[in-house]
């Protein structure tokens, strides 16, 4: 097997470890993400780092607090930048031909398009490229052939189309300014280089001029222009004192991006000095400065305060054009006394706050990296004590051509199709043109194969004759684009481009990219595979790149092993392996604190460490950001610095370096040395509290399926020991962004194990607490995704209740993201009839709630909500009871009204007969009445299990109407009305002595007496009409044949009877009168003793005496006796 190497660049990049290609050819072996880095320029990068976390936490020699531990934050050295942006490209990239096979020519490297050079130095212009053959090389100079040969100055370098222009021997570099292209050709195509034009950089002398004294009135304003020579570059401006004494500047003083130096009011000491403007021009690192002005200032009593004015630009509008990607700069320079102050706004919008930035006191608005969402209107506004004043200016954004389909190399097989395209915007809109081999495609020899559309071309069918090399030229008024694209026809099956078994050892919990750079025609397919497995790696935590790298999103122990890669296409296939191992991180456990040592005392710092046993680990300690030099007084041992004797000179930051090949950790803290006579019994309490510093430099390790443990670095206390630590958790699918309080651990650890929820995406923080407060929250650590699981709860808070008397809506608290388990949380709500114990029916619910439509009256239904993921279904759910929608209930059953006593009145009832639904209560309504007269209505409500309730009476006479209703959530149902009985006559005669001597009464009761009387009469005779009397008249009226006669004498009584009787009369007032007869009722009784009561009624038996009958036969008294009139009246 070959010996094992490191990968390159593109391995192995994330927060943890990025190895360096061909270790042990001068370069680091390896190289941390989120540490610092092991180069030789370690001192500079220390020093930067330093700068930068000294910057965040400001610090006063001698203190004495605790300082931060100090770790670093994820800032790669510079040089990594660089790298991670070639890996990026390197991603993106089309896959390109191995330098062996035949290929067209590519550019690989020109001079920019704007070259300017200095006259003092030869000329170079860069040109090279790469083909197989390897490609010639000339070039035109303003579009025509240059003739290099002709020229001794001029050469090109070997193998290579740079052009050197030497002036060793004369010449004037001016002569050689143009517009220069290279052209790179072999017999598959030819490239093209941009179009590159040469210019000699300039730095003209200032003119001499002699300036007279500058006379300017006080509070006046004043401007002292520059005008420096035309340079190339520019030069830059800035102004001093001839004595080389730089002019102080502020808000009334200031310059102009022009150069020019304005005064918004000139005061007296403006005459101290002169002003001079200079001039540094870049290439030949010279400044001119022009003769100074010098003023002169004519005073006055008192200056007139003057509302603002504008110096610069004149007026109130301007416009101004600007290309997209460039910096606007926007300027509003204002005179006035008091000096004003200046306002920057955006019409119509705010100004981007990520992009805009004030310079030279507020009078300029500079907007980097300018985008056509920019335009628009910007104004300025000066104000002061006097008034405002604003100046507008109009912006627009215009646009050279840039890319945004940038063609690339196309390499197929015979026969397969392809296509280039190369689409670019502008503003105004580019124009494309294409070409083939440097010349217009118009012009070049037909080709079946290709179609030409617009801005893209179409290749069918492609044969070994199509190779070329095509440009894209986009071009508008302001800039073009140029870019080179070939065609390359080849038959070549799969092959590895990068060494064989290559080693990768990489920090555990960082992310991987493995490369495996393959090339074949067709383009093959690639597959990754572990160990020998025949499963494909891609997906889950694995990533396959269209150019053939595996991203292992997060390392873990188990990643550990031989990865093969396998490129196929239908010539073959080829394989590689990479062979990773897992490494332990570097950390540093027990860090070394800040102390307040005596003078003459010994200090011992802590330094221990835990790294991985297979790598040297290197312990070193930096004073003041310096390596230390351990002096006779020190000693160093593997976990720990100690000093002996301290002296003053020791006071300063110690940090600790614990590094590995592959990674590395800091540790920080600082020692104050105090005077015998100034040391603190008690420091900490002679120094003042503040809220713990926040946590920092989060780690997750222990990684495991339903735990992590959390690791951070204590911040300051702030001389308020830290007593507790509160971690939270924020999840990014139910809830992003909301931080949930996860758990609470004790202030003397950092380190501690969560427990975790199935398929959640954690990210943690940790928050410190001490007696004062509450530290800002760290920040957060990387995300960490538990793999998925059915869920092991169901929702809480399960419901059933109506909201309309035919539904019922079944409600639950829905589960959060720790709860869920996985993806496509839903619940299956079943739900059926108590009673009727029917089938279940069932519905799938993303939401937190369903109705159920259709149901009876407050029905009983049994619920269940059981929780389901993409993983299986939840433990079987609880029943739940419910019922559907409530009805007004009917009426109270029973409703009695008893009063047992004139003060009180009982009411008993009983529940209705049909709730529809769950009584909340009774009402009762009442009112007292006597007569006409209605007393105020009283309304009182009861509970659902009252069914009794006593009414105390107001007075014994009134009686009461009462109306009884039940109630339900819905309102209240149907009313039962009583009203309560009249009171006893005793107890009526005996409590109304006052009404009985009232006159009115006494006659209304004479009243009712006679009528009873007369009724009693009535009815007495009305029950002694129809039958047989033995009654002979006096009259003698001979009976006539007609007339009925029973054999005894008698007459059958029959309604003719109810005529008056002959003989007598009625008067007015409807009574009989008597006229003839003297017969009293005595005659026809049975003995002369009274024949009526006390009050009026008959009591005697009215009959006829047998023998009278006789002796007076048919004879009949023809008076009216007082039972006739009784007769008559019946």
């Amino acid at each position: 097997m070959p010996p094992s190497r490191l990968i390159d660049f593109c391995a192995v990049w994330d927060a943890g470890v990025f190895l360096a290609s061909a270790a042990g050819k001068g370069a680091p072996s390896g190289v941390p993400g989120r540490r610092l880095n092991e180069a030789e320029t370690l001192n500079s990068v220390r020093e930067a780092q330093f700068q930068r976390l000294e910057a965040e936490r400001p610090r006063r020699p001698g203190c004495g607090v605790r300082g931060p531990v100090l770790r670093m934050a994820g800032q790669p050295p510079p040089w990594a930048y660089t790298a991670i942006l070639l890996c990026a490209l390197s991603l993106g990239r089309a896959i390109e031909i191995p330098m062996d096979l035949s290929q067209p020519p590519t550019i690989t490297k020109q001079s920019v398009k704007d070259h300017i050079v200095d006259p003092r130095d030869n000329i170079l212009i860069e040109c090279e490229a790469k083909g197989n053959p390897a490609p010639s090389f000339h070039w035109t100079r303003n579009s025509k052939f240059f003739n290099i040969a002709k020229d001794p100055r001029v050469s090109m370098r070997r193998r290579s189309g740079t052009l050197v222009i030497d002036f060793r021997s004369g010449g004037r570099p001016e002569e050689y300014e143009g517009e220069y292209q290279c052209f790179a050709r072999n017999k598959f195509g030819t490239a093209l280089s941009n179009r590159i034009r040469l210019q000699v950089s300039k730095s003209p002398l200032w003119p001499k001029e002699n300036l007279d004294p500058v006379v300017v009135q006080e509070g006046a304003p004043l401007t002292l222009q520059c005008n420096p020579p035309p340079g190339l570059p520019s030069p830059v401006i800035f102004w001093m004192s001839s004595s080389m004494e730089p002019i102080t500047q502020d808000k009334r003083v200031s310059q102009g991006h022009n150069g020019d130096l304005y005064f918004s009011n000139v005061v007296l000491q403006d005459m101290q000095t002169d002003y001079s403007c200079n001039a540094r021009f870049h290439f030949t690192h010279t400044i001119q400065q022009k003769n100074p002005f010098t003023l002169k200032v004519l005073t006055t009593r008192g200056v007139a305060e003057r509302t603002p004015s504008f110096m610069y630009p004149q007026g109130t509008a301007s416009s101004q054009m600007v290309l997209r990607g460039m910096d606007l700069l926007l300027e509003c320079i204002a005179s006035g006394v008091p000096t004003p102050d200046i306002a920057w706004y955006k019409k119509g919008g705010d100004l981007p706050s990520d992009k805009a930035k004030f310079e030279n006191f507020n009078k300029a608005l500079r907007i980097t990296n300018v985008s056509e969402e920019d335009s628009g209107e910007y104004f300025c506004l000066a104000s002061n004590k006097m008034g405002s004043i604003r100046h507008t200016i109009s912006v627009r954004v215009k646009a050279a051509p840039y890319w945004l389909d940038e063609p690339k190399n196309l390499i197929l097989a015979p026969g397969e199709d392809g296509r280039l395209v190369c689409r670019a915007n502008g503003n105004p809109k580019p124009t494309v043109q294409w070409m083939v081999n440097g010349e217009p495609l118009q012009s070049a020899p037909p080709n079946p194969n290709r179609e030409v559309a617009g801005d893209t071309i179409i290749f069918r069918d492609t044969q070994i004759s199509s190779r070329a090399v095509y440009q894209c030229n986009s071009s508008n008024e302001h800039g073009y684009l140029l870019a080179n694209a070939f065609v390359s026809v080849l038959d070549v099956p799969p092959r590895m481009l990068s060494p064989r078994n290559q080693l990768i050892r990489v920090i555990l919990y960082n992310r991987t990219r493995l490369d495996c750079p393959f090339f074949g025609s067709p383009i093959p397919t690639l597959r990754w595979f572990k160990n020998g497995q025949g499963s494909n790696l891609d997906g889950g935590n694995y990533h396959v790149y269209e150019n053939g790298s595996l991203e292992i999103k997060m390392i873990r122990k188990e990643d550990q092993g031989i990865y093969t890669c396998v490129a196929t296409n239908i010539l073959g296939k080829a394989e590689n392996q990479v062979r990773l191992e897992v490494k332990d991180p570097t950390r540093i456990y027990r860090m070394p604190e800040d102390q307040v040592a005596k003078r003459g005392s010994t200090v011992q710092l802590e330094c221990r460490v835990k790294h991985d046993p297979s790598l040297k680990l290197t312990v070193s300690w930096l004073k003041d950001d310096e390596p230390l030099y351990i002096s006779n007084r020190m000693k160093k041992e593997e976990d720990s610095l100690t000093i002996f004797g301290v002296a003053e000179r020791d006071q300063g930051s110690y940090t600790c370096v614990a590094s590995t090949e592959l990674d590395q950790d800091l540790a920080k803290a600082y020692l104050t040395v105090l005077a015998d006579q100034a040391t603190p019994t008690n420091r900490l309490a002679a120094l003042p509290k503040g809220r713990p510093d926040r946590p920092r430099d989060l780690e997750l390790t222990d990684l495991a399926e339903r735990s992590v443990r959390l690791t951070w670095i204590p911040g300051d206390d702030n001389n308020s020991p830290i007593t507790d630590y509160v971690v939270q958790f924020e999840e990014d699918q139910f809830q992003p962004g909301v931080w949930h309080d996860h758990s609470r651990f004790p202030g003397s650890v950092n380190s501690a194990v969560l427990r975790l929820s199935p398929y959640v995406n954690y990210q943690f923080r940790v928050i410190a607490i001490n007696e004062v407060g509450s530290s800002h929250p760290s920040l957060p650590s990387e995300r960490y995704r538990t793999s998925g699981a059915p869920p092991e709860s169901n929702p809480s808070d399960v419901k059933g209740e109506g909201t309309r008397k035919n539904n019922m809506e079944i409600t639950w608290t829905p589960m959060n993201a720790t709860s869920a388990f996985g993806p496509n949380l839903r619940y299956i709500v079943k739900w059926r009839r108590r009673e009727a114990r029917e089938a279940w029916n069932n519905v799938t619910v993303w939401g937190s709630r369903y109705v159920v439509g259709q149901t009876p009256v407050y029905v009983p239904y049994e619920i269940r909500v059981q929780a389901e993921n993409d993983f299986g279904k939840g433990p079987e759910p609880d029943t739940v009871i419910g019922y559907s929608g409530e009805d007004l209930p009917s009426a109270p059953r029973r409703f009695r009204v008893r009063q047992p006593n004139l003060e009180t009145i009982n009411l008993e009832w009983d529940h209705p007969e049909h709730p529809n639904g769950i009584l909340i209560g009774y009402t009762l309504k009442y009112v007292a009445f006597n007569g006409t007269k209605v007393g105020k209505q009283i309304v009182e409500n009861f509970s659902p299990n009252q069914t009794k309730f006593t009414v105390q009476r107001a007075d014994p006479v009134s009686r009461y109407r009462f109306s009884l209703s039940a109630r339900t959530q819905v309102g209240s149902g149907e009313a039962v009305t009583e009203e309560s009985p009249a009171p006893p006559n005793e107890a009526y005669t005996n409590n109304q002595a006052d009404i009985a001597t009232q006159g009115w009464f006494i006659g209304l009761m004479c009243a009712i007496a006679l009528l009873v009387l007369i009724l009693l009469i009535v009815c007495f005779i009305k029950r002694s009409r129809g039958g047989k009397y033995p009654v002979r008249e006096k009259k003698d009226v001979p009976l006539g044949p007609e007339d009925p006669k029973e054999e005894d004498g008698s007459f059958d009584y029959s309604d003719e009877d109810n005529k008056p009787l002959q003989g007598s009369q009625t008067s007015l007032d409807g009574t009989i009168k008597q006229q003839e007869s003297d017969d009293s009722l005595v005659d026809y009784g049975e003995g002369g003793e009274g024949q009526f009561n006390e009050d009026g009624s008959f009591i005697g038996q009215y009959t006829v005496k047998k023998d009278k009958e006789e002796t007076e036969g048919n004879e009949s008294s023809e008076a009216t006796s007082p039972v006739n009139a009784i007769y008559s009246l019946a």
